[in-house]
Parts: structure tokens; C-alpha cells; sequence
């Protein structure tokens, strides 16, 4: 006659339960789709390698390329800003006279197509890099009467979280949308606000990457601002918060800029208009509505340069950037020149008053590689508006939340063992 225990036999079925159930909890906690397509290292920068290329390009151009290197930092959070001036004829053509052009590329952590597309157009403006089947002799004369600052990478915080992994992030390394922090129309949200895309911060220029661009758009006064993303084709001016452009004459202009520039580059194949108008949502708190209404840019664009329509919405990198060669080069060659007759069209369109009327060159942040530190802690009372609702703190909840798998797990492999223990103890006793 077999001999029982006087306790019930182990639960082993519970630990395979248990083990099953973490193994599902880890799979969600993930949310990462066996499809998901990874940088292409082969053909993308490091947000390090695009910067340091960057700073030996200006070394090797002192004549014609300055780079700034800008800090500012707001309650325990800092951000690092580079800000390459482009000054072709700076001997022979007074600065006063010149059309001044402010192109921003890599708001948006997840867009590195943008950064490549900013590093290929300083390669062309220095050193002649060519476009295929293009002569860019005829752009010589062009380029003595603008001066062009580039921002490469508006959002060097969030490009180094997308490059850990968070491949669908687009804010800024404390999260917060950058292109939802300007003034105009700040904190509003539609029916179909996500907080883990849209997060406005907690005041109009809370976040220091936002009060650098304000700083440029004070100081250096363009008459052309290019925003540029990716996500689609497109060519967006004024306004993204209504389904409108504004009124008058300089409205007009343009949209004229963006026609020509369509008509004469794409065969019409890009949406033009505003962009609350064409892109199917309104955007509230962004940097070309502040540009237009606040700072009197005469021209603020956005310019989307690439998007995968097929592509998941879970794979974020195939959808707003090229992931073999072919199309990377044909993106970034294609909007390069499509950055060349902007000029060309801004030089022709811009009438001679509003050029005279912005201002010297002179009238911004120290030259010549300076740093400005800028502590924003102080903030003005419009500023302290409150973001209404509660902050999700998505990426806080993340970090509580596999903390918790981690726990359960070891709390499951404790229980487990003892029940092994215990039945190894009784099976020596009989």
C-alpha cells in the first residue's frame, strides 16, 4: 500500500500558471511586433557621428560656415542646441541686404531622415557635394545674397532615446512634444489627444529646446523659417490650430513660394496648404502658427519630407524613414535641391522692404562657437499656465511597471523553490 503525504501534493500546475502569466505580462510590457523594422546603421548617423561630422565641416570652411553651441535648462532638465551659420560672400555683400533663412531639422526624435538630409545640405553649400544630373554652378550667384542657419538636430535628447530603442518617441528626453510648447492656441487638445505623442509640457516654453528656437526667432529675425519632419509629402505653411490660412497679401506669397516650388520640383505631387487644413488634424502650440502670428516670420513653413504609408503604425522607423539605399538617396538628394530653389524662389519673391525691415545680422547669441547658458527656472505668469489634467508620466509608469514583472518574478521562483524544498523533505521522511 502506497504511503501519502500528510500535506497536498506540490502545486506545480500553479508555477507553470504563473510562469505563463509572466511571460505574457513581459510580451505586453514590450508591445514590440516581431516585425519591427531597426535603425538602418548602415546608412543612419549616430546623433554623435552627424555632429562631430558637422564640427569638422565648419573646421574645414571657416570662410563661409560658424557653428554656436547653445545651452538652457529648466528645473533639472538641460538640452544642448548646434546652430551652423551658412555666409557665403561675407566680404562682398553687406549682411543687411541679404535674405535671412532659418531651416530646423529633428524636432522630432523618431525623423532622422530630416538630420541626413540637414548634414547632405551643408555638404553642398561648403564643398560642392553633387546632385545627381544637376548643375549647381547656377546656384553660386544665389547663395552671396542669403544667410542660412541650420539647426541639425533640434531635439538631441529625444534622438538619443529613439537610438536606445524608443523608436516610436518623437518628444524630448523628459516628454514633451516640442512641436506642442510654443504659445499660440498652447494646451488645447482634440477629441483625439494622446498624451504619449501631444504632451504640450506644463507651459508655453517650459522646455529649453523650445526657448532656444523662441531665441532664434527674436535675434535672428528670418524672412524664411522651414520646420522640416517626416511622415508624409507635404509643403505646410500657416495655420496647423484651424482648418485656415491667414488672410492678405503675405498669405498669398506664400502659398505662391510653395506652388512654384511644387509646380517647378515635385510635378505637383505634394499637398500644399495649411497644415490643419491638409493633414486631416488640428495641431495646437506649434512652431510655425508662434512664427507667423507672434514673431512676424514673413514665410514659416513646414516641410514633410518622407513617409511609408504601408508601413505598421507600430513600426515607427520604416514609417518616417527610408531603410535601404535606394530611396534614402533618392530623399535626401531630391530635397536638398528642393532646398536650393526655396532659395532661389525666396530671393525672387521676397519683396525688398520686408528684407530691409528685419534688421542686422549682428542682433543674436554670441558668435563664433560661444556658449549661451540660459537658466529658465524663472518663468513669467502667462508661462506658469498649468497643463490641465494629470501628467501620465508614461515613461515613469513604464519603468514602475517592469519593476513590478521583475518583482513578481522573483517572488514566483522564491514560492516555487519552497514548494520544491518541501516536498524533497517529505519524500526523505517516507
Amino acid at each position: 500500500m502506497a504511503l501519502t503525504s500528510a500535506h497536498p501534493a506540490p502545486p506545480l500546475l500553479v508555477c507553470r500558471l504563473l510562469a505563463l502569466a509572466l511571460t505574457l505580462a513581459l510580451a505586453s510590457a514590450r508591445k514590440i511586433p516581431a516585425s519591427i523594422t531597426p535603425i538602418s546603421r548602415d546608412l543612419y548617423h549616430s546623433s554623435d557621428s552627424i555632429l562631430g561630422e558637422i564640427k569638422a565641416l565648419v573646421a574645414r570652411n571657416s570662410d563661409s560656415l560658424t557653428m554656436d553651441t547653445v545651452r538652457a535648462s529648466n528645473k533639472g532638465y538641460s538640452a544642448e542646441m548646434f546652430v551652423v551659420t551658412f555666409n557665403h560672400a561675407k566680404e562682398t555683400v553687406e549682411d543687411g541686404s541679404k535674405i535671412k533663412i532659418m531651416l530646423s531639422f529633428g524636432q522630432h526624435g523618431r525623423e532622422l531622415i530630416t538630420s541626413e538630409v540637414a548634414l547632405s545640405l551643408l555638404y553642398i553649400l561648403t564643398e560642392k557635394r553633387r546632385i545627381a544630373g544637376v548643375d549647381l554652378s547656377s546656384f553660386e550667384k544665389i547663395l552671396e545674397h542669403l544667410v542660412i542657419k541650420v539647426v541639425p538636430m533640434e531635439n538631441f535628447n529625444g534622438r538619443k532615446r529613439v537610438e536606445a530603442g524608443e523608436l516610436c518617441d518623437r518628444r524630448n528626453g523628459r516628454g514633451v512634444d516640442l512641436n506642442r510648447n510654443w504659445s499660440v492656441d498652447w494646451g488645447k487638445k482634440e477629441k483625439d489627444y494622446n498624451p504619449f505623442e501631444e504632451d504640450p509640457g506644463t507651459a508655453p516654453f517650459s522646455e529649453p529646446e523650445a526657448q532656444i528656437m523662441q531665441e532664434l526667432s527674436k535675434s535672428f529675425k528670418p524672412h524664411i523659417w522651414v520646420n522640416v519632419h517626416s511622415g508624409m509629402e507635404a509643403l505646410f505653411m500657416p495655420y496647423d490650430h484651424k482648418n485656415t490660412t491667414p488672410d492678405g497679401a503675405p498669405s498669398q506669397l506664400m502659398r505662391s513660394l510653395l506652388e512654384n516650388l511644387n509646380r517647378r520640383h515635385f510635378q505637383d505631387s505634394c499637398l500644399v496648404g495649411s497644415g490643419g487644413g491638409a493633414v486631416g488634424y488640428l495641431a495646437h502650440g506649434t512652431t510655425t502658427d508662434y512664427l507667423y502670428d507672434i514673431a512676424k516670420v514673413p514665410m514659416p513653413f513646414t516641410f514633410e519630407i518622407y513617409g511609408d504609408e504601408k508601413a505598421s503604425t507600430d513600426d515607427c522607423f520604416k514609417m518616417f524613414n527610408p531603410v535601404e539605399k535606394t530611396t534614402f538617396d533618392r530623399v535626401i538628394n531630391k530635397w536638398c535641391m528642393a532646398f536650393l530653389i526655396l532659395f532661389e524662389e525666396g530671393l525672387r519673391i521676397l519683396p525688398g522692404s520686408q528684407v530691409a525691415s528685419q534688421g542686422a545680422l549682428d542682433n543674436w547669441v554670441p558668435m563664433g562657437g560661444e556658449i549661451l547658458e540660459r537658466n529658465a527656472d524663472e518663468k513669467s505668469g502667462n508661462e506658469n499656465r498649468q497643463l490641465e489634467g494629470l501628467d501620465l508620466g508614461m515613461q515613469e509608469l513604464k519603468t514602475y511597471f517592469r519593476l513590478f514583472i521583475i518583482s513578481t518574478f522573483l517572488l514566483m521562483f522564491m514560492f516555487c523553490s519552497r514548494i520544491s524544498k518541501n516536498r524533497n523533505r517529505e519524500s526523505g521522511n517516507f
